[in-house]
Formats: C-alpha cells, structure tokens, sequence
C-alpha cells in the first residue's frame, strides 16, 4: 500500500508512516493540475489545502482513503468519492485555538494599525499622531457568527481581553450561552447590529454560502472591524469591498476569493489596493502545535485503517438508510451462513444496504443484521430460517 502526501507536514509525521510499514511518497508542491492527472500507484491521499478534483479521484484506480489534514474539507470532491467508494476524513478540532488566536491577532492589529505602523517605519516614516488613534478592546461588544470549537476558543479569548461576546450559530442555543457568559443572539443580523467587531467562524455549506450578506454589510455601525479567518465564500466580497472604499468598516481576512493554489511566487488579486483591509496569507490553522496536533490525527486514522479497515473520523459516511426492512438472523459462528443468506436476498433481487455481524462470548453464535430494500418472500424467510446447522433463528421487522 502507497501514501501520497500532496502537501507540507512535518518531518515527525513522515517518519511515523513509514514507521507503519507503507511505503510514503512526500510531494508538497503538488497542484491540482498535478493531481487531476492522477495518482495511479497510492491507495491514500493526504491533503491541507491542495484541492482533490473529480479527475484525480476518477484517475486513481487504487485510492480508497482521502484525509484532509485540517477541519473543512471543501477542497475535496467528496461527491465524487462517494461514486467511487472512496472514504473522506479529516481532523477536526486540532486548529482551533490556532486560528483562534489568529482571529484575535487580526483585531489588535486592526485596533492598533499595526501593520501599518511597520510598513510606515521601513520606509522611513513616523506618524506617531496618527497611531496613538486607537480606541482599544476593553467594553467592546465583539459579535461572533459560527460557535462552533473556533468561534468557542475566540470568545474565550475575547473576554480575557475584557470585551463583551455576543454569539449566533445554528447550534448555539440561549442556554448554552448563558453557561459561556456571553449573549445569545437570534440571527446573523443581531449580531452585526449589537457589534463593534464581528469574526466570522462558519463552515462551508449550502446554507452559509454567501450569508454575510450585502444586507449585513449595510447594518453594520460606522467603524465596524470585520474579521473572517473561515472561508471566502461565506461572504459577500463585493459589498465587503463597497463598504471598505468608503470607510465604513475596516477589516482583516485570512481566505479570499482567488487565493493562488502555488505555495509561493507573485500572484494578483483584486484586493491588493483595497483600503482599510489587511490580508494574511491564509495561516490560521498554521502553527507549528496545531499542525503537530494535526499530524498525530493523520498518522491515527492511516494506522488504524491499516490494522482494523475503520476510519477514524469518516466524514461521508451516510447517516441512514431509507431501506425500511431489517432482517436479524440469529446463527452458528461458521463459514457460508452470511453467503447463504445473501444468495437467497439476491435471488429476488433485494439489496442489503447494511450489514452488521457481531459474535458472542465463546465464538460459537453470532447476530446480523441487515437491513433490506423491500420486504423478503414468506419463502426466501423459510428458506434462510430451514439452512440447518446454520440458523438459529430469523426475524423480519419493518421499520418506521
């Protein structure tokens, strides 16, 4: 068995897969191009950033595991591994207080111009007027959106600073709010209005695809400091831009639209000459600890797919099945009872859409289950439950 690592990771990673036994292919500066001509010889693919593309997966015969070395995995054709039978993981909550402290990061230097205090003395420049301008974090309301373990870590943060949180998520609730100490808001748009500084903290999915809106953009107060370290397209980065150029907000963001797939070299891109805004080169989850934390989850979940075939944080996964006929066949622990019973649902074409066999004390007995696309004949049942030596016993039970 092949890994290809198709992105950075550190050398303590590298040496703990080939440790497995496998052999490791480590090419970091790989592209999407590069990968969309396929990866014919691995059976694994780590990525962080690098996007798996419908080609790569339907040009790699041999891949069965795709790991985002990270959280989101929007990079990822995960559509297409599906088709395939490819498994999807990631590693979640490993980056969180990284990009965390990015977030907070961002709004100091938003409050205090740092980046522009730098640039300002490189070039031979001192305005010590201007910068002393800063009115500070302390009483702030910062408005959180997205309180999942990032946006959690923020506020944490937040209020070590002494600002006052407000927060909205799909799953926060006024409960959960009052146990953090921070206020509990109904919408998106109560967020913007109640905040001085809002930090964006939502994963990618069809609902949240553009949610910080044009519209929100026009609710936010005169001086709003805007912060997204989440992902581009969660914003509207046209009214973002409007409301920069005339000084209404200033804002900070770790993603953006058209962000170069190269690890490094020049580039262009719109916002490079837009005022009030400072870029960071998408870095929140890039600290030497959370990709440390990060490494460890990836040579877990190779590990134990090597030993045991699971997967360890198996993102696509179905939650359910709509078959409504499940089958439990109680039998001797011996070689061809599951055969048998399969056969006889294939012969009037029944589909088993899950299966799960587990073994008694003694390995004697076992139970399956398995769970049916329509209902088997009162024969095929007679069938399974007269394979003698083989079946104890076999129920048929239609599910709600």
């Amino acid at each position: 068995m092949k890994v290809l690592i198709a992105d950075k990771m550190p050398d303590s990673c590298l040496d703990n897969i080939r440790d497995l036994g496998i052999e490791l292919e480590f090419n970091p500066k790989m592209t999407e191009e590069d990968l969309g001509k396929g990866i014919p010889d691995h059976s694994i693919l780590v990525v962080r950033s690098t996007v798996v593309s419908h080609s790569c997966i339907e040009k790699s015969p041999k891949l069965s595991l795709i790991i985002r070395a990270g959280a989101g995995v929007n990079n990822i054709d995960v559509k297409a591994a599906n088709e395939s039978g490819i498994y999807v993981a990631n590693c979640p909550g490993k980056n969180s207080v990284a990009v965390a402290e990015l977030a907070m990061g961002l709004i100091l230097a938003i409050d205090r111009s740092i980046p522009d205090n730098v640039a300002d003395f490189r070039n031979g420049k001192w305005n010590k007027a201007l910068y002393s301008k800063s009115d500070g974090l302390l009483g702030k309301k910062l408005g959180i959106i997205g309180m999942g373990q990032i946006g959690t870590e923020v506020a944490v943060r937040a209020r070590a600073f002494g600002m006052d949180v407000c927060a909205w998520s799909r799953s926060l609730t006024p409960g959960r709010a009052e146990e953090m100490e921070i206020d509990y808001m109904a919408s998106p748009l109560d967020v913007v209005t109640a905040s001085d500084i809002i930090s964006v903290h939502l994963a990618l999915k069809p609902e949240t695809r553009g949610i910080i809106s044009a519209g929100l953009f026009e609710s936010m107060k005169e001086g709003t400091m805007f912060v997204n370290t989440a992902r581009a397209e969660v914003v509207d980065e046209d009214a973002m831009i409007e409301h920069l150029r005339s000084g209404k907000i200033r804002a900070a963001v770790d993603v953006f639209k058209g962000e170069p797939e190269q690890k490094e070299g020049a580039f262009e891109n719109r916002l490079r000459d837009v005022p009030n805004l400072y870029v960071t080169h998408h870095i929140g989850a890039s600290t030497m600890q959370a990709q440390n934390a990060v490494a460890d989850t990836v040579v877990d979940i190779i590990s134990t797919f090597l030993k045991t075939g699971k997967v360890i944080n198996w993102l696509n996964r179905s939650e359910s099945t709509a078959a409504p006929w499940q089958l439990i066949v109680r039998h001797y622990d011996k070689p061809g009872v599951i055969a048998g019973i399969m056969n006889e649902l294939k012969s009037i074409e029944i589909n088993a859409e899950e299966l799960e066999n587990v073994i008694f004390e003694g390995q004697i007995t076992a139970c399956c289950s398995i769970r049916l696309s329509d209902k088997p004949t009162d024969q095929i049942m007679e069938n399974i439950r007269g394979m003698e030596g083989m079946v104890i016993s076999a129920t048929l039970l239609q599910l709600q």
